[in-house]
Order: structure tokens, then C-alpha cells, then sequence
């Protein structure tokens, strides 16, 4: 199974909220990180399917005008 970058999101939205509440702008930073990791998953599960999806509509293709 593809990570998409879920977990990574909802740990860094937490530790982004931890941070503002206990003024921790270590924490705050980190969360912000993780968050952007985790949609950089996100993006890159996204084009991977993507590009599957082309490839196999690529062949599709092909097979057709081989007949």
C-alpha cells in the first residue's frame, strides 16, 4: 500500500497545535515539517497513480491499433 502521507499530517497537525499551546516553537516548527512531508506523499502517491493510470491507457492503445 502506497504511503500517502496521512500519518505524517496528522502527527504534524498535532504537534503544530502542542506547540501553540505550549509556546514551543520547536514543536510548532517540527509539525509544520511533517506536515508539508506528508503532503509531499500525497503529491507524489498522487502522479505515481497517475502515471499508472496513463501508461495502461498507453497500451490499451497500442493493443487496439495493433489489430
Amino acid at each position: 500500500m502506497t504511503d500517502k502521507g496521512f500519518t505524517d499530517k496528522v502527527k504534524g497537525k498535532a504537534k503544530e497545535v502542542t506547540g501553540d499551546i505550549t509556546n514551543d516553537k520547536g514543536m510548532k516548527a517540527e509539525g509544520i515539517v511533517d506536515q508539508a512531508i506528508g503532503k509531499a506523499k500525497e503529491v507524489k502517491a498522487d502522479i505515481k497513480d497517475i502515471s499508472e493510470e496513463l501508461v495502461e491507457k498507453a497500451k490499451e492503445k497500442l493493443d487496439k491499433n495493433k489489430d
